[in-house]
């Protein structure tokens, strides 16, 4: 895809899917603008990078719409200072604008050929902020914890409280898809001391979150 057309896609996309659609943030705005697309996107895949649905990228696994992304990164609320536990890295685009907006990143994939791809790409972009692990991911990263923010990419059965109550620092913000794969909705979790207070966001679809504290892998 020749540049300016690659250029004038990417800005259709912003205003339509996102600011025509209620995300003002303009660091979000211009963590979107500043990031390349089509780059997360495996080789012949490029063309799907601005439309508006999520897109496979191999492995069962998908990158979710851009304004499924903005959304939940606004609602994290992030801060400059902000040390972000992010789980599900996937292709690593959610990873790579976290990474723009956040002091630190630390980000689990349970895919190992999706994570180096990820590692590649976000590398690329010339992050320096950002911590790769593979395993787990709803069994967190205890050493580095507390987090002040923590991003879910993948449809968890319940809320994992174990990990929001270890893990997420007391005021802290945690976003993710709750629910069967068929009926998710995003919610958005504050902790307060040792309660939970959750708020709906808006119904979503996402890959499973497979995990000690997710669904069971698939034989």
């Amino acid at each position: 895809m020749p540049a300016t057309k690659t250029r004038s896609s990417l800005e259709q996309m912003i205003q339509h899917q996102v600011i025509d659609r209620g995300i003002k943030d303009p660091r979000i705005i211009e963590a979107l603008r500043s990031t390349p697309r089509e780059k997360f996107f495996p080789v012949g895949g490029e063309a799907d990078a601005f439309a508006d649905n999520a897109s496979p990228i191999g492995h069962g696994q998908t990158i979710s719409q851009p304004y499924i992304v903005a959304l939940m990164t606004q609602a994290l609320d992030l801060r400059p200072t902000d040390r972000v536990l992010e789980i599900g890295t996937g292709s690593g685009y959610q990873t790579a604008i976290l990474a723009k907006l956040a002091a630190e990143v630390w980000s689990i994939e349970r895919i190992k050929p999706l994570l180096d791809e990820a590692f590649e790409r976000v590398l690329m972009l010339g992050a320096k902020n950002v911590h790769f692990r593979h395993g787990d991911g709803t069994l967190g990263w205890p050493e580095a914890a507390p987090f002040d923010r923590l991003l879910i990419a993948a449809g968890a059965p319940r809320l994992p409280r174990e990990l929001l109550m270890s893990q997420l620092a007391d005021g802290g913000i945690a976003v993710l898809p709750v629910g069967p794969d068929d009926s998710q909705m995003l919610v958005k979790v504050t902790r307060v001391g040792d309660t939970l207070q959750s708020n709906d966001v808006c119904a979503v679809r996402f890959v499973k979150l497979v995990g000690k504290e997710g669904w069971k892998a698939e034989a």
